[in-house]
């Protein structure tokens, strides 16, 4: 596939065309939304294939919305017609999308691995700390107050964000591009450094959303209080998630231009970018 530049501001335009996409079939990507959550929580109760294959799954899981995400664009529902379309792949696409979940499964384990080490296991008793019902707030508050959990908590989020980097266009590389796990990884890093601009925007504009969501939940249980709150904060994150994942299939078709599996979608599919591309490589 043939790699693309676009503008900075293209960044606000993925974002907003998550919105609009969503808004075409909001209770479609909320099925498709719900159907992941379901397997992941069913998995999460097996002991070690289930986290195991947790681990495997997010690169699959952000492939099911870009396919569904296409669906919509062109006209089509996203639920049934995701799984059954994902299901149509093919053994050589599977197996490499198989290998690129157990690459991010070995990466995530290593990054998170290192922070550990780097924190001096203070994140780690932290996350225990709140899952033991016999800890008072007192003994929480204290590992608040050390510094190691803030800087396990920064690493960890540094880490993360390096991980989506390779990991952000592979999946859909390996699907509609016909790449290799490696081969997807490589470009998929070459994207988004050659986009960086319009990247730093797109993650710019998501974290100033998120923010905005939590100062009006913060509002919000001020004047309605926090158990009214609780009841709304849960389902409009979820949304917000949502629609995050949903425009992920348009920072792709503007950083590549389209495969003749891409080129057979419907026309509406490939809707215009705000402002032409700089050029291409």
């Amino acid at each position: 596939m043939k790699l693309q530049l676009v503008v900075a501001a293209q960044g606000t335009a993925w974002v907003r065309k998550g919105f609009q996409v969503f808004a075409r079939q909001p209770l479609g990507f909320a099925s498709l939304f719900a159907a992941c959550l379901f397997a992941f929580l069913l998995l999460g109760v097996i002991p070690f294939v289930g986290t195991l294959a947790l681990l495997v799954l997010p690169p699959t899981g952000s492939l099911l919305f870009m396919i569904a995400s296409r669906r919509v664009a062109g006209g089509e529902t996203p639920m049934p017609g995701t799984l059954v379309e994902f299901a149509r792949a093919g053994k050589p696409r599977v197996i490499a999308l198989l290998k690129l979940g157990l690459a991010y499964a070995a990466a995530t384990v290593l990054a998170f691995w290192i922070a550990g080490v780097l924190d001096g296991g203070a994140f780690e008793s932290f996350m225990e700390a709140l899952a033991d019902d016999k800890r008072t707030s007192q003994s929480v508050a204290s590992h608040v107050a050390d510094p190691r959990l803030q800087l396990g908590l920064v690493l960890r989020l540094l880490f993360a964000g390096a991980l989506s980097i390779p990991f952000w266009h592979a999946p859909a590389l390996v699907y509609w591009g016909a790449q290799g796990w490696a081969k997807s990884l490589f470009f998929s890093s070459v994207a988004l450094w050659r986009n960086k601009g319009a990247f730093t925007v797109y993650g710019l504009v998501w974290m100033a959303l998120w923010l905005m969501l939590l100062a009006i939940f913060s509002v919000a249980a001020v004047l309605l209080g926090p158990d009214r709150v609780k009841l709304l904060a849960l389902p409009l994150s979820l949304v917000f998630l949502t629609v995050f994942y949903a425009s992920v299939w348009f920072t792709f078709t503007d950083c590549f231009a389209p495969s003749d599996a891409v080129a057979a979608a419907p026309s509406a599919d490939r809707d215009p970018p705000d402002s032409p591309p700089k050029g291409s490589s």
